[in-house]
């Protein structure tokens, strides 16, 4: 007897950059007919923002199906709290612009070969960072990359004919006008005040040049801190990120830790990021790490 094709039910955010390129009905049958070329069968639902989180909770609820969920990095923030309570594996969709855990779970390439490596891959436990109970999976951070989050935003609005002009449109504005933050820190017991136009945790260690995680499963934050010192310095930051050497920057100092704690010195709300996603916070951010308390699905890995 043939075995029973693996059954997904998709749950798709309808306002992804790729979905609203392509259209709503097209992309939908895109993903089921790819699911299909892989030998699988999925239900699909491309639904507005509002509309995701009732019906990924019903989703994860269906034991007969594994759940997907389908956007960018920051969609998939806001489902973290679904997806890690519901205890049960998930496959990761990226339809974003940057698509750091897709990218990191080893889904590259066409929306196709992507659909293919979920239907040959198998579930693995990753790392979650928490901050006071608000769940990221990726990165979160101050300073620069917070307000270049928000310049994204508003720059994807304005230019949503090209990317390249949006994310240019941001860089410029972010190194404009980032002003540089004070900062205590207390990593693994240990106390420093820093001074730098960025603090950025990361879950797990990002390896070699291209922000890119090895492991998913290191137990491990990597904080850098970014103190440029000028604009100009901050301009030459910015480039050397969008062409992957940031890591040589005699401007960035990179520590690691299970546990880290952030206090703006000036203690006033400022915008932190998760994920892409930007909020306004005030007091201390305590970072802990939750081993292992995400199930996804992965490809398999190259040998």
């Amino acid at each position: 007897m043939d075995a029973q094709p693996r059954c997904f039910r998709v749950v798709a955010n309808a306002r992804a950059g790729s979905v609203l390129e392509a259209g709503v009905d097209v992309f939908a049958r895109r993903i089921a007919d790819a699911f299909a070329a892989a030998g699988c069968r999925a239900e699909v639902e491309l639904l507005p923002p509002r509309l995701l989180h009732d019906h990924l909770r019903a989703a994860v609820a269906d034991e007969a199906m594994i759940p997907v969920i389908a956007g960018g990095d920051g969609t998939i923030n806001g489902a973290l709290p679904i997806l890690v309570s519901g205890g049960r594996p998930v496959a990761v969709l990226p339809l974003g612009t940057v698509n750091v855990l897709g990218r990191d779970l080893g889904l590259v390439g066409t929306l196709e070969q992507q659909i293919a490596a979920i239907c040959r891959g198998s579930a693995v436990a990753i790392d979650v960072g928490s901050v006071d109970g608000r769940l990221f999976h990726s990165i979160s951070g101050m300073g620069f990359f917070s307000l270049m989050a928000r310049q994204r935003e508003y720059a994807r609005r304005r230019f949503p004919f090209s990317r390249l002009v949006a994310f240019l449109f941001a860089a410029s504005r972010s190194i404009l006008f980032t002003r540089p933050i004070s900062v205590e820190m207390e990593i693994g017991g240990e106390r420093r005040a820093v001074e730098a136009d960025a603090v950025l945790v990361t879950v797990n260690r990002f390896d070699g040049a291209d922000w890119r995680r090895d492991r998913l499963d290191g137990g491990v934050f990597e904080i850098h801190i970014l103190d440029t010192g000028g604009l100009l310095s901050r301009a030459k930051a910015a480039v050397s990120m969008l062409r992957g050497s940031w890591r040589s920057s005699r401007h960035l100092i990179s520590l690691t830790g299970t546990s880290v704690t952030l206090t703006r010195r000036d203690k006033r709300r400022g915008h932190v990021t998760f994920d892409g996603e930007v909020e306004r916070r005030a007091g201390a951010l305590g970072y802990r790490l939750l081993p292992g308390a995400l199930r996804v699905i992965a490809p398999p890995r190259e040998a």
